[in-house]
């Protein structure tokens, strides 16, 4: 449901950016430095993560000034100038994750990536896919691991992974394989030095907590340093904190981060209800990325998926995690300011 279709050609366009940035130069020229110039990183006291200056917020931005349109520019900016999840792509994971993170510890900044590639992703969904199999999941995780190194790095674990042995949604067959996959994988990075790991848990709108929670235990929630709630989801601020303490009870205490990415106005409830996530109309931003939240157990607001990239071919919306500059701007405008 999250978006990995172009993540190729996003990640890798995205990787060749921060490393110009790390290199100190441009590829573009003194006259269209508009999207990185421009875009600055947020007061690092309330939010430690890294902006990508050349993201696809930030290369929009650059793209309405270009054309006079200092309005559209100025509501792009609302998303291009807070850091958002990077989500690392399935064919060159240590490359990728050591763009990254290399731009981000250059800026002194905490780069937050996504792992989305479990094998039989999303169940046939706008976003299925993944790995092929074990062996080249726990290859793909090793490159990450490689990647990231020593350098700090907040890591989102597989989106809607656990939900979905929960749900039903992922086959009998293969459910042994992804708890062992999820095991591994948390293991394998909370053995670097600067890495914290957040474990999907779902959302507001799933609302059995005690079904999940052991669920992520066997998932290796213990290992980890929390658990992550609302990614690409709309559920209110409020709502995700609820869902996210009734769960961190059941699962030893564990911190939390909520992706406030666009849960503004809350969640969409006109539409058929199986579709309600997907591209729903009215949605605005939420809160922006920081450290400095309302509850002493959530570690973090965060935008773990990109406002403006569509959920799938839904509603109008291209496919799957592509930019959409008309969405973007009905969340941007919505939010206000």
């Amino acid at each position: 449901m999250y978006g990995m279709r172009g993540a190729r050609m996003r990640a890798s366009a995205a990787v060749l950016g921060a490393a110009l940035l790390v290199a100190g130069c441009s590829s573009s020229g003194d006259k269209d430095k508009d999207a990185g110039a421009k875009i600055t990183q947020q007061p690092k006291d309330a939010d430690p993560f890294w902006v990508n200056p050349d993201g696809n917020a930030a290369r929009q931005v650059a793209a309405y000034a270009k054309s006079g349109k200092d309005s559209e520019a100025e509501q792009i900016r609302k998303i291009a100038e807070h850091p958002t999840g990077e989500w690392i792509g399935p064919e060159n994971p240590e490359r990728e994750a050591q763009g990254f993170t290399e731009a981000a510890d250059k800026a002194g900044r905490t780069a937050l990536l996504v792992l989305y590639n479990i094998p039989h992703r999303d169940c046939g969904q706008y976003s299925q896919g993944g790995a092929a199999d074990g062996d080249t999941y726990r290859a793909w995780i090793d490159g990450v691991a490689q990647g990231i190194a020593d350098r700090p790095a907040m890591v989102i674990l597989e989106p809607d992974a656990v939900l979905h042995l929960v749900d039903g949604c992922t086959q009998s067959d293969f459910q042994e394989e992804r708890y062992a996959l999820l095991n591994y994988a948390i293991t394998k990075l909370k053995s670097l030095k600067a890495t914290k790991v957040y474990l999907d848990a779902g959302n507001a709108g799933w609302s059995h907590p005690d079904q999940i929670s052991q669920p992520l235990q066997r998932a290796g929630i213990a290992q980890a340093d929390g658990f992550s709630v609302n990614v690409a989801n709309f559920y209110s601020t409020k709502a995700s904190i609820a869902y996210g303490s009734q769960l961190s009870a059941r699962v030893g205490g564990k911190h939390f981060v909520i992706d406030t990415s666009r849960n503004g106005n809350g969640p969409y409830t006109a539409g058929k209800p199986s579709e309600n996530w997907c591209n729903p109309p009215g949605r605005a931003l939420g809160e922006t990325p920081t450290t400095k939240t309302a509850d002493p157990l959530v570690d973090a607001y965060l935008w773990v998926k990109r406002p403006g990239e569509s959920d799938g071919t839904c509603k109008g919306g291209p496919k799957a995690g592509d930019w959409w500059p008309t969405y973007a701007l009905k969340l941007a405008k919505a939010s206000g300011n």
